[in-house]
């Protein structure tokens, strides 16, 4: 599977989450303490940007209906999401961070 490049090291700061659209797909970059972490940017309860909730350490809530996921596995955590939404391998390299699509 190919790598994409989304974006420059320091356009994700630690703590937050970035949202990038690589073809037909939207993801969601969270920074946790500095380690990249990749999720599709949909919750899998209503088709609703993760993008647009709040990270807690490795969880996401998501802001529609406070559903929560794991950003290192992209499983939920929380009500009323049940279903996992996809995780992506990401890198951080010197020339920026990398998705496998």
């Amino acid at each position: 599977a190919p790598w994409v490049r989304l974006a420059d090291t320091d356009e994700v700061d630690p703590g937050t989450l970035k949202s990038f659209k690589v073809g037909a797909d939207y993801i969601v970059v969270a920074n946790v303490d500095g380690v990249l972490y990749a999720l599709e940017d949909r919750c899998s309860h209503e088709d609703y940007p993760l993008s647009e909730g709040d990270l807690d350490g490795t969880e996401l809530e998501c802001l529609l209906h406070g559903a929560t996921f794991d950003v290192c596995t992209g499983k939920a955590t929380g009500l009323p999401a049940v279903r996992p939404v996809r995780a992506y391998d990401v890198e951080a390299r010197d020339d920026g961070v990398f998705v496998r699509i």
